[in-house]
């Protein structure tokens, strides 16, 4: 039930949500139901990738969701660190808050129960470089990999959705440079010129020029300041 509001609530943003604990515990979803819902402009970025940016996003989620509420800090019933924990009650906890405030029509199940268990886990700390970080990401926590594709794939579509153009998988869809020099367009605020890049490139030179073409961008724009194979 509460995910089906979400998705509909959030539906021009296309943004899709499957899983309660995997797609809220960023605070990307509930920075957007709030903006739909209150209003409310949050003094934060969308995007947090980095366990210490989600969490000073969430620290101000959770003050602004206290505030509309117009609840104490002894009567939250989540915290910013079980929110990003994927503590699914304290997550549920929450949007049920939300949803009764800002919309007190939504039939929700009366004397709902949730279990819950508490699992104990030992983590043995991993030691490794900058440039060995994404290798380390593939191969010991291919979990983590995912969350940052779902993340991006949802700011990606956000911009690219005003153009009705939508991406399902990275790999495929940014592998000839097409939706990566639209999307820079769309970020940067300016127009690309179609006869400077292959809007349907035929053959890997044609690709190779579009990429190179974006990474050119990225490096003149101050975003790039280090050396990306563009094969």
């Amino acid at each position: 039930l509460l995910i089906d509001w979400i998705n509909r609530t959030l539906k021009e943003e296309h943004i899709v949500v499957k899983s309660l604990e995997e797609d809220l515990y960023d605070g990307l979803v509930l920075h957007h139901l709030l903006e739909k819902l209150g209003s409310l402009k949050l003094d934060v970025d969308k995007i947090a990738l980095t366990e210490k940016k989600q969490r000073q996003k969430l620290s101000v989620i959770m003050e602004a969701v206290a505030k509309c509420l117009q609840l104490e800090e002894s009567q939250l019933k989540w915290t910013v660190e079980s929110i990003l924990t994927k503590d699914l009650l304290s997550t549920l906890h929450l949007l049920v808050a939300i949803a009764q405030h800002f919309d007190p029509s939504l039939a929700l199940p009366p004397n709902v129960q949730v279990e819950t268990i508490t699992i104990e886990v030992f983590l043995v700390p991993v030691f490794v470089t900058v440039d060995d970080a994404f290798d380390e990401l593939f191969s010991r926590a291919p979990d983590k990999l995912e969350a940052v594709k779902k993340v991006f794939l949802q700011f990606v579509n956000q911009h690219l959705g005003k153009l009705g153009l939508t991406v399902k998988d990275i790999e495929s869809q940014f592998s000839d440079g097409v939706i990566l020099l639209i999307l820079i367009g769309q970020l940067e605020g300016y127009f690309l010129n179609l006869r400077s890049f292959f809007l349907t490139p035929a053959s890997t030179t044609e690709m190779l020029h579009n990429v190179n073409l974006a990474l050119d961008l990225l490096a003149d724009g101050g975003l790039l300041n280090f050396s990306v194979n563009s094969e």
